[in-house]
């Protein structure tokens, strides 16, 4: 679990970096649209945790909160990408 952590949470840098260096909307588009899967995933994992008790929820409180804001912001670079 730790490791899918790790690994999600560097695909979701990792994508946003290489998006942007992309010339095409369209490109640039997929490659934040993997990202914010990747959010997903990460948040996920954090469910799972709480579910088998390796967490607890109110020690997610703040990073529930950069995970939402984060969603936010990928969103709004897929719409951007979308109307240009």
């Amino acid at each position: 679990m730790a490791q899918q952590l790790r690994t999600a949470g560097l695909s979701i840098q990792l994508n946003i970096a290489e998006g942007s260096s992309r010339k095409s909307a369209v490109e640039r588009r997929r490659f934040y649209e993997i990202s914010r899967g990747s959010l997903i995933e990460v948040d996920t994992i954090f469910d799972l945790a709480v579910a088998l008790e390796y967490l607890k929820k109110e020690e997610l409180n703040e990073t529930g909160l950069l995970v939402v804001k984060t969603f936010q912001m990928l969103s709004k670079m897929i719409v951007y990408e979308n109307n240009n």
